[in-house]
């Protein structure tokens, strides 16, 4: 059997397919954007119709980059943006709304009625993560509410909901299967995590029929085959996994205590727990890091909206640079003598805050502050920050110790810059791996394990391979004063 894997990774702002050879290198790459809207303050969508569209064209981009066909494929592995829903007639597959992204905040009203009944403490024991916008479920929710005929339709059997991976199987198979794996059922503040069910009780809260959503399998297992009027040919799907969870497996972090932080739109920073169910008592997110063969393995979580999003800002907000890579080396010039902080909490702030109502703040601006110090007061922020949330995690679990290491991916990492001030601010070592494609490999990794053509975890983790490591190279004192002015700036920019 070919050792090819397709690797499909559906993002917030682009979509991405890639072909990974035998030997796990990168055969073929195809890449599209596609279209943000925002049809009121602080909502964020996006059309369904562009995001299968463009899983389409990518696919074929990858295969035709590599000069291979769709027979050429042991297995297709996705991985995708979490949290972002989609509610489809189950007779046509046409989505009844536009698709409700991870960083939308309308349903924050709901989530505060559900914390004023006391409520919040329910969610979290069963799910693991806290009342807030963010999570899928309230989206689903307001759908079936807001979209007229939405819930009788679902009440009669002839809607479906999921996640964007559900929506994609579901497309993928001509509406053969509708699944899902426990990483994406992990985030939608409906799915037990201890019991790896949908929680009934929680599911009457919300008023969502159970009949529409997804079953749950695990990570690597049988997710249906492509309709072969879609690339010619059959392929197996036989890997699914939310896009931090496939990036903690492409980091090859399987052991408790190994830790990676994703740095894209967003930052996700995942700490593997093993069997240990760790709630958390500094808000952070308690989560299914991945489940194999039946066996679940938990994570703790940090979570931050604005990472590479306050780069895109500098860039298309307020037109600083011209292209995101300028902004460390523009850092870099800043004037050491000023201390510009950016709180960018432009949709609110995740954790270990969990602030909706935030708003993005800046803080020390004289009359000689300019584009260099704004990014690099946009690039710390992102270091403070994943501090944060390093800080909470070795409150929270005996095995995050101060020598724990963080792998790191994602667009942001490619500057020097950057990743030697994470390690400044963190104190801690910071390693950029050879492969940073790191959630479409896991993705590949899951498919390509179950189709038999790749490794096994423990020899799949041998193939990790370092580029280079960041070490501390900040005083203490400064860094001392630098945290301690974050912290005063985001305590001015809480709501409350």
């Amino acid at each position: 059997m070919s050792g090819f894997v397709l690797a499909i990774d559906q993002g917030t702002t682009s979509t991405r397919a890639i072909l990974f050879d035998d030997k796990m290198k990168v055969a073929g790459v195809g890449q599209q954007e596609f279209a943000q809207h925002y049809p009121a303050s602080g909502w964020v969508e996006h059309d369904p119709e562009d995001i299968w569209s463009s899983v389409v064209a990518t696919v074929k981009a990858a295969l035709r980059a590599a000069g291979r066909a769709a027979s050429d494929v042991a297995a297709i592995g996705i991985t995708n943006q979490r949290e972002t829903v989609v509610i489809w007639e189950k007779a046509t597959g046409k989505p009844i709304h536009n698709a409700i992204v991870w960083q939308d905040r309308r349903t924050a009203p709901l989530c505060q009625k559900l914390r004023s009944q006391g409520l919040e403490k329910k969610f979290t024991r069963k799910t693991g993560l806290l009342l807030d916008p963010y999570f899928s479920g309230t989206k689903i929710a307001w759908m079936l509410d807001k979209v007229k005929g939405a819930r009788k339709l679902a009440e009669k059997g002839e809607l479906l909901a999921g996640t964007i991976d559900s929506f994609l199987i579901w497309r993928l198979t001509g509406g053969k299967v509708h699944a899902t794996d426990a990483t994406n059922a992990s985030r939608t503040l409906i799915y037990n995590i201890e019991k790896n069910v949908w929680d009934d009780e929680l599911l009457a809260i919300l008023n969502i029929p159970a009949a529409i959503l997804p079953q749950v399998k695990d990570c690597a297992d049988d997710f249906g085959v492509t309709e072969k009027s879609l690339f010619g040919a059959e392929m197996r799907i036989l890997g699914v996994a939310g896009d931090q969870h496939a990036a903690t497996i492409g980091q090859a972090c399987f052991e408790p205590g190994m830790m990676k932080s994703t740095y894209g739109t967003g930052c996700f920073a995942l700490l593997n727990t093993g069997g240990d169910l760790v709630r958390s008592k500094n808000r952070l997110l308690t989560t299914i890091a991945y489940r194999l063969n039946g066996k679940t393995t938990y994570a703790l979580e940090g979570s931050i909206f604005i990472a590479g999003a306050a780069v895109q800002w500098l860039r298309d907000g307020i037109k600083v640079i011209g292209k995101a890579e300028h902004s460390g080396a523009l850092a870099a010039t800043a004037d050491l003598a000023q201390q510009v902080y950016l709180v960018p909490a432009f949709v609110g702030l995740g954790a270990p805050h969990w602030d909706a109502d935030a708003r993005g703040a800046i803080f020390g601006l004289t009359r000689n502050s300019g584009p260099a110090e704004f990014a690099r007061a946009a690039l710390e922020s992102v270091a403070f920050q994943t501090r944060d949330l390093l800080d909470a995690m070795r409150k929270d679990w005996k095995g995050a110790s101060a020598k724990t290491v963080l792998r790191v991916d994602g667009g942001m990492v490619a500057s020097d810059w950057t990743m030697q001030r994470l390690a400044d601010i963190l104190d801690a070592p910071v390693d950029r791996p050879m492969i940073l494609e790191t959630t479409a490999l896991g993705a590949a990794w899951l498919a390509g394990s179950k189709a038999g053509v790749w490794p096994k975890a423990k020899e799949f983790a041998k193939t990790w391979a370092l580029e280079r490591r960041f070490k501390p190279d900040m005083d203490a004192a400064t860094r001392s004063a630098k945290l301690a002015g974050w912290k005063d700036a985001v305590r001015r920019t809480l709501s409350a």
